[in-house]
């Protein structure tokens, strides 16, 4: 049991050009220690295509009729042998006098088989209709169509399925689409590819993002959070580039609902096809009247939560093939003594690393991020939680909220460790924000340490370093040795597992051709360089 838990990932090398065929063969084993750091200027160019898509692009208007499905999408359950299939039926109202559509009045049906035709099975599921109001003078007020989840189950492993979802008895259905399944869990199975993307939003920029992603063909999506930016805007439908200064004058800070809608539409081509897992970010906090908060992502997406014995959508785990994946709540209390954290023990004590080998988590905000942009944000939730991820063997960690590319060499506290995971940021979906260009190690840009706390994320956490070359210092002097490569372009990543040794991470950047890579390496599992080298914490051994 305890070898199973410090399983490791080594990096070998990296290189900027794409590889043209990889050969087992010719994958070194053996660690050539950490990289010099590398940073690549920021093109000022680029940032031209960060302009939201209007409603009247044809992409995100409203195609359907009546009661049929529209904004259809797939996520995977804990397993391979389940998905979710989401949609929405009914027109959203916004304005100052609206009527909330009855759930009840339209069925939530998915017919589906491994034949197109004829659909010989069929599953039911709920649904529900969610509201953001604003009781203020000049503010409208927003009410959902019918969103509907319906889980399928008894699937078989990396297998196609063919589905239609509606109402049958009202004649609303949907075409035929179709999902593959992912593969069994298992030290030699895996999803060809897994594409990884941040803060999204729904630019021009995103939607070359997701162009360049569908061209390579993913298995899978993950979302390390800011998915629509719905409160950019204000609720009469006018936006901003910035967060913080949008709404000065309101009694509130508002968000205008029929961006999801947009977003949903858009996203349609790929997710309806392509199972997408999401987790929180900042954006999607939206805090309404009554403290209500995170109302649209929690009703607009289905999640494991329940199947991976998480009372929260904001925390829960899956498998795909041999990958276990952990998605963590950066916004939700992360402490030792909080519900979030007992999940974690017991979900990462319960993980058997001879059938899921590689072990991946991610969250919105990034703990190691070299940037001035959020630096050292989540210092609460690293200094709570890394500990416990460390003493597990988790392999890599995803996180958005910069919006840049950052890849970590391996780091535990803020120290080169061979035993600790890869960091790997790619905020840089293509979001209307601005993207982030400046470095806290450049002259003049360490951030006031007060100025670095962030409310939604807890306590003031970040201090000076006690230790290594930036000892006494808020901030490194210059590149941080555990920074490998960071880049200020919009793009994504795809993450390819081959078996339980090795696997290849390539991220691409959004102006290159299709046949051309921003970074690319190989990581490479050497368990037994680590074995005994983990103090594990006591909490780990105790009965939950």
């Amino acid at each position: 049991m305890f070898l199973t838990m410090t399983f490791r990932w080594f990096l070998v090398f990296s290189v900027s050009i794409a590889v043209a065929a990889i050969d087992d063969d010719l994958i070194p084993s053996t660690l050539d220690g950490p990289f010099e750091p590398v940073t690549v200027p920021y093109d000022v160019s680029l940032r031209g295509n960060a302009v939201d898509l209007p409603d009247t692009d044809p992409r995100v208007r409203r195609c359907v009729e009546g009661f049929e499905p529209e904004q259809i999408s797939v996520s995977l359950s804990v397993n391979y042998d389940s998905v979710w299939i989401s949609w929405i039926t009914g027109e959203f109202q916004i304005g100052n006098n609206i009527k909330p559509l009855n759930p009840n009045t339209v069925a939530s049906v998915v017919r589906y088989g491994r034949s197109r035709v004829p659909l010989t099975d069929e599953a039911s599921g709920y649904s529900l209709v969610y509201n953001q109001l604003y009781p203020f003078e000049g503010l409208q007020n927003y009410t959902s169509g019918i969103i509907h989840h319906v889980r399928l189950t008894g699937l078989k492993p990396s297998t196609l399925y063919y589905y239609r979802c509606g109402d049958p008895s009202i004649s609303a259905m949907s075409d035929i689409y179709h999902f593959r399944t992912m593969p069994v869990s298992g030290p030699r199975s895996y999803p060809n590819r897994i594409a990884v993307v941040g803060d999204l939003g729904l630019t021009y920029n995103t939607t070359d993002t997701i162009h360049n992603l569908k061209s390579n063909k993913p298995d899978l999506v993950l979302l390390v959070g800011d998915v629509s930016y719905a409160n950019l805007y204000r609720t009469n439908g006018t936006g901003s580039d910035c967060y913080d200064c949008s709404f000065p004058e309101t009694p509130i800070h508002e968000t205008y609902q029929p961006r999801w809608d947009y977003w949903g539409r858009f996203m349609q081509s790929l997710i309806s096809r392509t199972p997408i897992m999401v987790i929180e970010g900042n954006h999607e906090i939206e805090e309404q009247v009554g403290k209500q908060s995170f109302v649209a992502y929690s009703s607009r997406f289905a999640f494991p939560s329940e199947e991976s014995k998480s009372s929260s959508p904001f925390y829960y785990s899956f498998n795909a093939g041999g990958i276990h994946f952990i998605m963590l709540g950066a916004y939700v209390d992360y402490s030792k003594s909080a519900k979030q954290y007992k999940w974690l023990e017991r979900d990462l004590a319960n993980v058997d690393r001879s059938m899921t080998p590689w072990l991946v988590a991610a969250w919105h905000p990034p703990w190691y991020n070299t940037y001035t942009a959020h630096y050292k944000e989540a210092e609460c939730m690293r200094l709570e939680m890394e500990e416990l991820l460390y003493s597990y063997g988790v392999d890599i960690v995803f996180n958005g909220h910069v919006h840049a590319y950052e890849r970590s060499n391996r780091v535990y506290n803020y120290s080169l460790d061979p035993c600790g995971p890869v960091h790997i940021t790619v905020g840089d979906g293509g979001n209307r924000e601005k993207i982030a260009i400046e470095h806290a190690d450049e002259a003049a840009n360490c951030p006031e340490p007060s100025s670095t706390h962030d409310e939604d994320m807890g306590g003031f956490c970040a201090t000076n370093f006690t230790s290594g070359p930036a000892a006494g210092k808020f901030c490194w002097d210059q590149q941080p040795d555990y920074s490998a490569f960071r880049e200020s372009s919009f793009g994504h990543g795809i993450l390819e597992v081959k078996n339980e040794t090795w696997a290849l991470w390539t991220w691409y950047r959004n102006q290159d051709s299709s046949g051309k890579v921003g970074d690319q390496v190989y990581i490479v599992r050497q368990p037994e360089l680590c074995l005994g080298s983990i103090k594990l914490p006591k909490s780990l051994f105790a009965d939950s």
